[in-house]
C-alpha cells in the first residue's frame, strides 16, 4: 500500500496548472523530501498527539502529505484548481490529525478527503451553474430592453420589463443590480490596469 503513494504523477500534477508554476514545484520538491509515515508509525504518533506532542502532531501530518496528495490526483480537471484542492484534502489531513483516532487513520484520512473534494467540485459546479443562469437572464434582458425601447421609441419602465419577461419588478431591479454590479467591477479592474 506505501508504494502507491510514491507513484503520485507529478507531471501530471505539474501539467494542470497553467505553466507548472514555481510555488508547486518547490512543493512538490519538499513533499518529496519528507518520508511517509507507516501505519504503525501513524499508531505511535497518534498517541503522542493525544498525549499533547505538537512535533507528533506535525510528523504526522508531514508524513501523510503523499497520502493526501495521491487521493487529489483524480479530481484535477474537473472544475477546481489544484491547489484548491491540495489545500482542501491538507485542512481534512489536519482535522484528522487534531481529533486523534487511532483506528483506521488511513481509511478515515481517504474517506474524508474524499468526502471533502467532491463537497468542493459540486460546490464550484453550482456556482458555475447559477452564474451560467444569471448571464442569460442579463442577456435575455438586454435584449428585450433593447427591442421594446425600439417599440416604444424611449427607454421601458421596470414594470414593463417584467411584463414582457413574466417576471418580478424585483427580480427585474435584481438583474440589472447584477449587470451595474458586474460593469463597476469591470471598470474598477481596468483602472487598476491603467
Amino acid at each position: 500500500m506505501e508504494e502507491k503513494f510514491e507513484a503520485i504523477n507529478e507531471e501530471e500534477i505539474m501539467e494542470e496548472e497553467l505553466s507548472g508554476e514555481d510555488i508547486y514545484r518547490v512543493y512538490m520538491e519538499e513533499l518529496a523530501a519528507i518520508a511517509p509515515c507507516t501505519e504503525e508509525e501513524n499508531r505511535e504518533l497518534l498517541k503522542l498527539v493525544r498525549s499533547g506532542s505538537e512535533g507528533a502532531r506535525t510528523r504526522l501530518v508531514e508524513g501523510n502529505l503523499k497520502k493526501a496528495l495521491f487521493y487529489v490526483q483524480e479530481y484535477l480537471n474537473r472544475g477546481v484548481p489544484m491547489a484548491d484542492l491540495i489545500q482542501e484534502a491538507s485542512m481534512e489531513l489536519m482535522m484528522l490529525a487534531d481529533e486523534g483516532f487511532e483506528d483506521s487513520f488511513e481509511k478515515l484520512l481517504e474517506s474524508r478527503i474524499r468526502i471533502r473534494l467532491e463537497e468542493v467540485i459540486a460546490e464550484q459546479k453550482t456556482e458555475a451553474d447559477i452564474e451560467e443562469e444569471m448571464l442569460a437572464r442579463v442577456n435575455a434582458l438586454q435584449e428585450v430592453s433593447k427591442n421594446l425601447a425600439e417599440e416604444l421609441g424611449r427607454e421601458p419602465k421596470v414594470k414593463e420589463l417584467a411584463e414582457r419577461m413574466k417576471m418580478t419588478e424585483d427580480d427585474i431591479k435584481e438583474i440589472m443590480k447584477v449587470t451595474m454590479d458586474a460593469l463597476s467591477l469591470s471598470e474598477a479592474n481596468r483602472s487598476l490596469q491603467s
